[in-house]
């Protein structure tokens, strides 16, 4: 008989977190979780303490022995976890703010991933994670990491290329909403239509889309129109474009490919203050209010706003393969290992996978469409120069990244927009300003 499962979230205080008590709860008869450790840094205790109210509650109603915890001493936590998640955000959803509002203030896209505002969010997650990983490799160094933290492709790229533990794996919910779109635009069960995706995480495409053996791919690109989700306009993409670019795009992509629109919208957002970060903290204010209630014993129909929707669904069942060997298809962000022609071996991808006991094994996608091989090494390349500025704190790494990135546009804006950004987020990016020498008496 096998004990039962520990389980780690670092970021036990977001508001995401009953929706992974929701997916551990339904598949407690193939993942007995025992133990579900919550974790936070101080700034998040009484939101950790509301969240963890909620989940006993949630566990009391559904009736299983699952244990919930919490702690502001994370390797108290981490001693014999089986997996750990990571939601983390640096700097608090404040951070946020100044990710959007900043480089808005200077003509240019500010987002949680993409852009000037993505790369700091990368720079301040990457030396965490690595932290974690580190207190991993001593104390569970058999426990999977699943992070579900953004920017997840700049993220794993730092934490492979610089990190010494290998057993981690980067999640993104965006690839499910797709699939679910292309079922419903298939009129068939979700189950009967079979989609291999390739990519990088928030620039990822579906290549190949199959049903009852027959594949559909050109049917499903004609259909391909206004897919999108909560957080992202949706914007009707032209069809001809669709049909020619060959494989389907991702809501993410409109950032690149209809920027100019919006910039536009993001620019009235900014004037009244109502930019996505400001929006969701007003959600969150909302939803914590109802985690308080103590009557309430699930998950709020209003989480669904967040953007966290199809979370538990992702992160579940990604422990719930590996726990029990399963062998099905998911998308995670890993390694390439020649899964995707246009990528080197060593670099992160967002591809589908085999899951196994021992990880994700990529599905061969082959070579993506020469028509956004531009595109995806532009991104790639902004993805390494800006794990790499995370790691060694250097300007002109991150000045770099800024450059590479379509978002950005102008030297003179990436120069003010990234001193500007190193400045306000100073207390959470020490490796930019080491400490000046202590002068002698």
């Amino acid at each position: 008989m096998r004990r039962g499962v520990k389980i780690v979230t670092i970021g036990g205080g977001s508001s995401y977190t009953p929706e992974l008590v929701d997916g551990f709860l339904k598949r407690y008869e193939s993942l007995p979780v025992r133990e579900l450790w919550l974790v936070d840094v101080p700034q998040g205790k009484e939101k950790m303490e509301i969240v963890a109210g909620l989940a006993r509650r949630m566990v009391a109603k559904a009736g299983v022995p699952m244990e919930i915890h919490t702690t502001l001493n994370r390797r108290e936590a981490l001693k014999d976890a089986d997996f750990v998640t990571t939601q983390l955000r640096v700097g608090q959803l404040q951070a946020r703010i100044k990710d959007e509002r900043i480089p808005l203030s200077h003509g240019i896209l500010g987002q949680e991933t993409n852009g000037a505002g993505g790369l700091f969010k990368g720079m301040r997650t990457i030396p965490v994670i690595m932290d974690i990983c580190r207190d991993m490799k001593e104390l569970c160094p058999k426990a999977w990491l699943i992070n579900f933290t953004n920017p997840v492709g700049m993220v794993m790229e730092g934490i492979n290329r610089y990190g010494e533990f290998d057993k981690i794996i980067g999640l993104c919910n965006v690839p499910i909403g797709m699939h679910k779109a292309i079922a419903e635009l298939l009129n068939r069960p979700l189950d009967e239509v079979d989609v291999t995706f390739g990519g990088l995480n928030h620039m990822v495409f579906a290549t190949k889309v199959v049903v009852d053996g027959k594949d559909v791919t050109k049917e499903v690109l004609k259909l391909w129109g206004d897919q999108s989700v909560k957080n992202i306009k949706g914007v009707v993409w032209n069809p001809e474009f669709i049909k020619e670019l060959g494989v389907l795009p991702c809501s993410y992509h409109r950032y690149y490919y209809m920027t100019k629109e919006y910039l536009e919208e993001e620019l009235e957002k900014f004037e009244k203050h109502e930019v996505r970060a400001e929006f969701v903290k007003a959600v969150e204010d909302k939803l914590f209010a109802l985690y308080q209630d103590e009557t309430l014993c699930e998950k709020p129909k209003l989480l669904e706003e967040r953007g966290g929707a199809y979370y538990s669904d992702a992160a579940c069942s990604l422990i719930d393969s590996i726990y029990n060997d399963r062998g099905d298809i998911q998308v995670v962000n890993t390694k390439n290992n020649g899964a995707i022609e246009n990528f080197e071996v060593d670099e992160t991808v967002e591809v589908s996978c085999r899951i196994t006991k021992n990880g994700p094994v990529p599905v061969t996608v082959g070579k993506l469409p020469k028509a956004v091989n531009g595109l995806i090494q532009q991104i790639k390349s902004f993805e390494l120069a800006g794990s790499e500025a995370a790691v060694t704190g250097s300007k002109s790494k991150a000045l770099l990244a800024l450059m590479i990135n379509p978002l950005v546009m102008s030297q003179k804006t990436a120069e003010i927009v990234l001193e500007e950004l190193l400045e306000a987020h100073k207390e959470y990016l020490p490796q930019f300003f080491p400490k000046e020498e202590k002068e002698h008496d």
